[in-house]
């Protein structure tokens, strides 16, 4: 893992992203992944797969699935200094993901064309490729939506 990484990971986190179900420190409810980043600009998280989360008997939900794919990428993109928004997911759910069993989640950046950002992810379990995406996700200025004016108005429209 990069050390120069984590301040930039952690810095967009704490001021966008703390009430995320996925990642968010502050999220009464969250799962709190701890993403780690490493030399080569990938993320991964791992996840316990608890039965909380099971769609059919047995398996992990496929949207908790595409909703773990999605953050690694989000999470991805804070390690590099970005804060973007999705523009595009596709998934391919490739095995049945079994609860009661850890995986971990990846992702990294496949190419730049800022605005947009072209990632890929997966969740393997037992070392094995169980789910992939691909997404196309745009700056948040460039989608016409700065995150950081964003936040100011959820505060001041709850008050």
């Amino acid at each position: 893992m990069t050390t120069e990484h984590i301040p930039r990971i952690e810095a967009l986190q704490s001021s966008l992203h703390t009430q995320c179900l996925l990642c968010g420190a502050d999220h009464p409810q969250g799962l709190r992944l701890k993403f780690s980043t490493h030399s080569d600009g990938h993320v991964e998280a791992p996840f316990p797969c608890d039965r909380l989360y099971q769609g059919y008997t047995g398996y992990l939900h496929g949207g908790v699935i595409a909703a773990l794919l999605d953050s690694a990428m989000t999470n991805c993109l804070f390690a590099q200094g970005q804060a973007a928004l999705t523009g595009e997911l596709n998934v391919r759910f490739l095995k049945p993901v079994v609860i009661s069993r850890p995986a971990i989640v990846s992702a990294q950046v496949a190419a730049a064309a800022p605005p947009l950002f072209y990632m890929a992810a997966t969740l393997r379990q037992n070392g094995q490729w169980m789910a992939r995406a691909a997404a196309k996700f745009m700056e948040a200025g460039g989608a016409g939506v700065p995150l950081f004016q964003a936040c100011a108005l959820e505060t001041k429209g709850a008050s």
